[in-house]
């Protein structure tokens, strides 16, 4: 599997830190020192490309940015196809699929492709998200006359071979039996499960469970494909060292033939009610070395009008090394190796949670603590704290374009999102016109622990009892089963 990574709350997490329930802060690697806030005015000037947009002849929408200097480019496939558009009873589908495209493609099996990627150099990946399904290939501007057709292939004309899928089958059947075992896999899933409930899309794994993946059919498969997988409902985003005059002949000629068929129909999400009391629900785990902790409820979808306001709340709460958070169990009180919280903004209103592994014997302590910093956060936040979250973001927000990925990874949000594409030009001055009564607004607003869902998962022999008779609320203990099943 694609070791693929994620951005939340400031924090960089890889697909296998993330199934471990692990948060390590980026900065805590780089270890700058942030104990002061910058000057004011510091912040580099982002001066990007413009985005230039064109269509094939199929009306397949290409975005163009132009990053001359070094020959490469970054090509992604974004199709509105991700796990949100999962029919109901098949969750993983859209998963299974994007992990099928490279497994043999056009006239190749899977080790063929694998072969004639590794011979131009290139890397070409597959995967889903909630709310797309992306194909990405990062190649030297030299090779696109033999890369294009090979990722043409596999984002058009995968074989979804019999045997390829019942092998990738049992891959993922193994993965969903190993997060059983995982205390942070658990306590995510576990979150998901008691916030949103069982029925709810959100409610699940992206990949779906045992069952869902155990029945998923190369039938169903391809028919996900065809119907998701169309022009009209993807977008082409070209990052490199390209113009239009170079590119676009190069696009029509691979994915110029691509036809639409019927228009696809995304399902509804409906919305989830929201967890409207404080729960502790505790989740056995007999021998775990740590507790996982996850505290929060339901957020807010990326559209949000306070998508600023939250950006600098959060780094406060727990978006950074040097956040609240972090701070508290971390470096006073030595009780975790990383805590912090996210805000994970979906097209509909996806989780807010505060997070951390901790040990075993400090486990009650841990909550007492995630309480005083979640319930600090309705206390009038000190000038020096605001300015230093906000220039925190100001000044790190160019390295978040300095590679041809890791812009095509922005302007792909602009795209999944339908977001203001002045969005980038905007973000430090609004960022830095937050005030400490918006701050305090948005805290009162989504930051009520007394309504919070916490999930522990730890070896309840040790931790219980102390939770118990530390009267920090209601006390439900949920089996394994009701969370994975």
């Amino acid at each position: 599997m694609t070791n693929t990574t994620k951005v939340f709350g400031g924090f960089i997490l890889t697909t296998a830190v993330l199934a471990a329930g692990l948060v390590w802060p980026l900065a805590a690697q780089q270890a700058p020192d942030r104990s002061k806030p910058p000057a004011a005015g510091t912040a580099p000037a982002l001066k990007l490309p413009p985005t230039q947009k064109h269509a094939l002849s199929n009306g397949l929408a290409v975005w163009i940015v132009e990053m001359p200097k070094v020959p490469v480019v970054q090509i992604n496939l974004i199709v509105r196809a991700g796990a949100a558009s999962d029919p109901v009873g098949k969750y993983g589908l859209s998963s299974f699929t994007a992990a099928m495209l490279d497994e043999g493609a056009g006239t190749r099996d899977a080790l063929e492709l694998a072969d004639a990627i590794e011979f131009l150099g290139i890397n070409l990946s597959t995967g889903s998200a909630w709310d797309s399904a992306t194909v990405g290939m990062f190649s030297p501007v030299s090779k696109l006359d033999d890369a294009l057709p090979l990722m043409a292939d596999v984002a058009l004309h995968p074989t979804f071979l019999e045997s390829e899928v019942e092998r990738l089958r049992q891959d993922r059947l193994t993965s969903l039996i190993q997060q059983r075992d995982n205390a942070g896999a658990l306590a995510s899933a576990g979150f998901s499960r008691l916030v949103y409930g069982p029925r709810h899309r959100y409610g699940g794994l992206a990949m779906g469970n045992s069952v869902s993946n155990g029945e998923m059919t190369a039938q169903e498969i391809r028919a996900f494909h065809a119907t998701f997988y169309q022009p009209q409902n993807s977008h082409l985003l070209v990052v490199g060292d390209v113009t239009p005059d170079t590119i676009l002949p190069k696009l029509e000629k691979t994915f110029g033939n691509w036809a639409n068929g019927t228009a696809p129909t995304q399902p509804t999400l409906e919305s989830a009610p929201q967890h409207s009391a404080k729960q502790i629900y505790l989740i056995d785990r007999p021998g775990a070395a740590q507790s996982q902790i996850r505290i929060g409820w339901i957020g807010v979808p990326r559209s949000t009008p306070d998508f600023y306001v939250l950006d600098v709340m959060n780094t406060i709460l727990g978006g950074s090394f040097t956040s609240r958070l972090n701070q508290n169990l971390r470096e006073k009180n030595g009780y975790s190796y990383g805590a912090g919280s996210s805000f994970d903004m979906r097209s509909t209103p996806g989780p807010f949670f505060a997070s951390s592994g901790v040990q075993t014997d400090k486990t009650m302590e841990s909550l007492r603590e995630f309480f005083n910093e979640l319930n600090g956060m309705q206390m009038p936040i000190p000038a020096d704290e605001l300015d230093r979250a906000k220039n925190y973001l100001a000044l790190g927000f160019p390295a978040g374009f300095e590679t041809t990925g890791s812009v095509a990874a922005q302007v792909g949000e602009l795209i999944t999102y339908s977001l203001n594409e002045g969005l980038f030009n905007e973000y430090v001055d609004k960022i830095q016109a937050v005030t400490a009564a918006d701050v305090a607004r948005a805290a009162k607003q989504y930051i009520q622990p007394d309504k919070f869902a916490i999930i522990v998962v730890g070896d309840l022999s040790k931790i219980e009892a102390p939770i118990r008779a530390a009267n920090l609320g209601p006390v439900r203990v949920v089996a394994v089963d009701d969370i994975v099943k």
